[in-house]
């Protein structure tokens, strides 16, 4: 049974950049991806990125790309999301998540952290 910690979250002005990472413990399996879910308050849980174990395959919301880049250290057993050019748009609580296969869809991530908050000022 997996476990996901995030941490890297803060406040940061607009334009800044944060780097955010998931920490995971537990055994880890070739078909694994991670993907990275934000939610702000009122909203839905949004996908926000994606990257398999191998680090060959991603997957990025159209209000991210070119702004936030998804890595993985396979040795630390940590999955990075690099944000940058940051808006207040992207204010939210940040969640990683595993899931089986090639996916960015809520429901097939079956493993959770406690999420990290990210503010972001204008």
């Amino acid at each position: 049974h997996v476990q996901l910690v995030e941490s890297g979250g803060g406040l940061v002005q607009a334009g800044g950049s944060l780097r955010l990472s998931c920490a995971a413990s537990g055994r880890t399996y070739r078909n694994v991806s991670v993907g990275w879910f934000r939610q702000a308050p009122g909203k839905e849980r949004e996908f926000v990125a994606r990257i398999n174990w191998s680090g060959d395959s991603t997957n990025y919301a159209d209000s991210v790309k070119g702004r936030f880049t998804i890595s993985r250290d396979n040795s630390k057993n940590t999955v990075y999301l690099q944000m940058n050019n940051l808006k207040p748009d992207d204010t939210a609580v940040y969640y990683c998540a595993r899931s089986w296969g090639v996916t960015t869809t809520l429901g097939d991530f079956d493993s959770w952290g406690q999420g990290t908050q990210v503010t972001v000022s204008s």
